[in-house]
């Protein structure tokens, strides 16, 4: 039996030999591979269509945009930067300038407050499920939907728009319209135009004798729906002066003027006051016949019909004229973003620790404080998401307000995107100026976008 030597060539080498081992030559094979193990020239293969639908959708149209923009509106002469003068020295494009800074500070602020309300009221309730369901809604349908529903919401007519029918009803509330506003006398009524849109009587009052106010224009369909057919010979007494209010128009004509007909209706509700020396001594209202009374102190004093009976009705809101145009369509735009806002939110919401907020809650804070001073600092990253999501959003918009704004308003609505189409496609189309534009809109979402991609990095190394 043979022993082999310590050192020699067939010894074998001890258990416990902990010594670095050469590494093997490296495979020619391999060294193409990428660090998932695919080979480089297949994954460029694969990229490539990508990365040509890339250079000719995205950076062709921009190099391009930015190419143009330093030509004339013939695209044959070098223009340097008069386009982009323009742009600061152009009304319209100012205004689209200002009204994309208004867009900016407030859509996504009130959209994102919106959203963190809602995902907070809803946590604790049991049917928070179907409400964010109903407020995500309006996200499932398009802008151009959105901003046709907008533009009959808006509508000035109240029996169309909801927002005018809404706020006609509250002020008729408070404050009860006319129910007369185109009433008028004739020349031979025994009324005559007074201060103010009042009308007053030819004649004093005199106790004994019936008064006669007499108007017309007023159409049959806006009388009141319990009126009568006037009284013709109101009674008379020694202590009180009795008159009739009706419309002065039979149907189908053969009326006479200054006499109540049988077919003609009482003036329900107008007001009739009797003035001495510029201050009311009486006031009496019209019933259902058109018949009112005085008391007898009246005698001698004006008639006068007061301004009130001829009040132009409230006609709601002008939502879509020059000062209202760009908040009415910045809350359409929060209707359809603030359910996008609300489910990002909840998101976040459901993933911070329960113990911190139950541990506050347990030191005496009460929900306020735990809102403020727990809930919003640690969602302060989803709200950074959102808040940037729809800032980038806010800067292209052009459905709503191409929509909803009217042609008489819609110089005052102007956006940058909006302006684009219009400088690029309009009646007068400049592509210079539009190409400018574009740049311009780049400019203006790159740094947004940065702050994006640094605060993701800066989110990925915690």
């Amino acid at each position: 039996m043979t022993t082999a030597t310590a050192g020699g060539a067939g010894a074998a080498p001890p258990a416990d030999d902990t010594s670095p081992r050469p590494s093997p030559p490296p495979d020619p094979g391999k060294s193409r591979r990428s660090v998932t193990g695919t080979r480089k020239i297949i994954a460029a293969a694969f990229l490539l269509p990508a990365l040509v639908l890339l250079g000719a959708l995205v950076l062709y149209p921009i190099g391009y945009s930015v190419y143009r923009s330093f030509f004339d509106q013939a695209g044959t002469g070098f223009a340097g930067i008069d386009n982009y003068k323009a742009l600061f020295t152009d009304a319209t494009i100012l205004t689209a300038v200002k009204n994309n800074a208004i867009w900016v500070v407030f859509a996504p602020t009130v959209a994102t407050a919106l959203g963190l309300i809602f995902a907070v009221l809803t946590e604790r309730i049991r049917w928070g499920t179907a409400f964010k369901l109903i407020v995500f809604m309006p996200m499932a349908i398009s802008m151009l939907a959105a901003g046709i529903i907008f533009r009959l919401v808006y509508d000035q007519a109240p029996e169309r728009g909801v927002a005018n029918a809404v706020a006609v009803g509250v002020h008729d509330t408070f404050n009860q319209s006319s129910g007369f506003p185109k009433a008028r006398p004739l020349p031979v009524h025994p009324l005559e135009k007074g201060d103010g849109g009042a009308f007053v009587g030819k004649e004093p009052i005199r106790a004994g004798l019936p008064l006669l106010v007499p108007l017309v224009g007023v159409a049959p369909a806006k009388m009141p729906g319990d009126a009568r057919p006037a009284e013709g010979t109101p009674t008379a007494s020694g202590d009180r002066i009795s008159g009739t209010a009706w419309l002065d128009f039979t149907r189908g004509g053969g009326g006479k003027p200054n006499v109540v007909d049988p077919k003609e209706l009482g003036l329900e509700g107008l007001t009739v006051e009797a003035v001495k020396d510029g201050e009311v001594v009486a006031m009496a209202t019209a019933g259902p016949d058109g018949v009112f009374t005085l008391p007898a102190s009246a005698d001698g004093a004006q008639l006068r019909l007061p301004t009130d009976n001829f009040r132009e009705p409230y006609n709601g809101v002008d939502w879509l004229g020059p000062s209202l145009v760009t908040p009415g369509i910045i809350g359409s735009y929060v209707w359809m973003w603030a359910g996008f806002a609300m489910v990002l939110i909840a998101a976040g919401l459901a993933g911070l620790p329960r113990e911190l907020l139950e541990a506050a809650r347990v030191d005496g804070a009460n929900e306020w404080q735990v809102f403020r001073r727990i809930t919003v600092p640690m969602l302060a990253p989803v709200l950074a998401v959102v808040l940037v999501t729809l800032m980038i959003n806010v800067l292209k918009v052009f459905d709503l307000v191409f929509i909803i704004a009217p042609g008489s308003s819609q110089d005052d609505a102007n956006v940058l995107a909006l302006q684009l189409y219009r400088s690029s496609f309009g009646t007068d189309a400049d592509l210079g100026i539009g190409s400018a534009i574009a740049v311009l809109l780049l400019l203006l979402v790159i740094p947004v976008m940065l702050f994006n991609v640094r605060r993701i990095r800066k989110e990925g190394r915690r």
